[in-house]
């Protein structure tokens, strides 16, 4: 058998981490990466524990390996904030990016849905004509992204996760496009402050918590980071849920044909797709003291990165876990994160998808996906297509 080796920026490895993650629960649970000096935890259990313990699990120092640093970053981005600064952000964002808001969003979705879908026909990329668009617009409506600018600040997404070989995403194209879309953000929360509307950068605004001394408001920077992780991270993510979704159901037409014949299976079919294949299957941290598990002593200090993907993927957690099945039954899996970094976009990331795929089903109840000719996206973090080809 050959020597177990997994990197995250291995593209070749990537295609198909599984039996790679498998043997890695199997035969070193807490795996180390000599060449790139990390450790990894890939079981359920441990993964589980893990997010649910900042105080150890630090987030202070990145969470995507090519960006972790020595010392906490300070940059005031809620993703890379623990407690208590983390908490004091989470409440008041919490304050503005209410369930409710999300679900008056449904009939929007529907609506922008059809107009995506409805021009398809025969031969169309999946992902770039409609898994992309739809997630891009649905921020961009909910944040407040005038119409005129929502194609750019799409664009500009795209190269915020540009990807360059032994670099990642830190590169000058990635690094240029977030100060763009950073200088955006906090031009618009500021006019927001001036002239409020109806959408969510005047939410954060105006959202407010109690303190001892008065009330705490977001500053500029501050609304301006959430806007800008919410439109980019939404996007991302939701495009790769909705690719995955595509390859999945063509791969299992029998499921896809009940879910055609009956959307209320959508709900729970969503979740065995995240489960399944998890669009971020990997997330950073740094250890703020030695943890001992299974016999290997991890020091303060060293990156750890959270293998969700591969814990989602774990015998002793599910049932014949690699088994794709619309009907399972289980309590939850990862693919969203817990604790206090749960992810606050989950609710729309699942109404997107719900919706996205049954206006897909009802028009196209089947198609074929053109592996020769799709592409797939590869990062430290993120797994999933970039184009992919389909006729219907």
């Amino acid at each position: 058998m050959t020597a177990l080796y997994w990197d995250p920026f291995d593209t070749t490895i990537d295609l198909d981490p599984y039996p790679l993650w498998r043997r890695m629960r199997d035969e070193q649970p807490v795996y180390h990466n000599d060449k790139l000096a990390f450790h990894a935890l890939s079981r359920h259990a441990d993964v589980e524990a893990a997010t649910r313990d900042p105080r150890t699990y630090s987030s202070a120092y990145g969470t995507v390996l090519e960006i972790m640093t020595a010392e906490p970053m300070r940059t005031g981005m809620m993703l890379f904030m623990d407690p208590p600064e983390h908490t004091m952000l989470r409440t008041l964002v919490s304050r503005a990016f209410t369930p409710r808001r999300i679900s008056l969003l449904e009939g929007y979705v529907r609506t922008l849905c059809a107009e995506l879908l409805d021009p398809l026909t025969g031969e169309f990329d999946y992902v770039q004509d409609f898994a992309v668009q739809l997630p891009s617009r649905v921020i961009s409506e909910l944040i407040g992204v005038d119409p005129a600018d929502r194609e750019e600040v799409r664009e500009e997404i795209d190269r915020a996760f540009h990807i360059e070989e032994g670099k990642g995403i830190i590169n000058d194209v990635a690094i240029a496009a977030m100060a763009r879309l950073h200088t955006y953000f906090r031009e618009q929360v500021e006019a927001r402050r001036k002239s409020p509307r109806d959408d969510l950068m005047s939410a954060l605004v105006q959202a407010e918590v109690p303190t001892g001394d008065g009330a705490r408001r977001l500053t500029t920077a501050e609304a301006a980071d959430f806007a800008g992780l919410l439109v980019s991270g939404g996007t991302e993510t939701v495009a790769r849920l909705l690719g995955w979704a595509c390859v999945l159901l063509a791969a299992h037409p029998a499921q896809r044909a009940e879910l055609a014949a009956d959307p209320s299976l959508l709900r729970n079919a969503v979740e065995e797709i995240l489960r399944y294949e998890s669009p971020s299957p990997v997330q950073g941290r740094t250890l703020t003291r030695d943890v001992l598990l299974h016999g290997t002593t991890m020091p303060a200090r060293s990156k750890v990165l959270l293998l969700t993907g591969a814990a989602n993927r774990d015998e002793r957690a599910y049932a014949d876990a690699d088994r794709f099945d619309i009907h399972r039954r289980f309590d939850g899996h990862l693919a969203f994160g817990l604790g206090i970094h749960f992810c606050l976009g989950a609710a729309l990331a699942r109404l997107e998808a719900r919706v996205g795929l049954e206006e897909t089903l009802r028009r196209f109840p089947v198609w074929e996906v053109d592996h020769e000719r799709a592409a797939r996206l590869h990062s430290s973090t993120v797994r999933g297509y970039d184009k992919l080809p389909i006729a219907v």
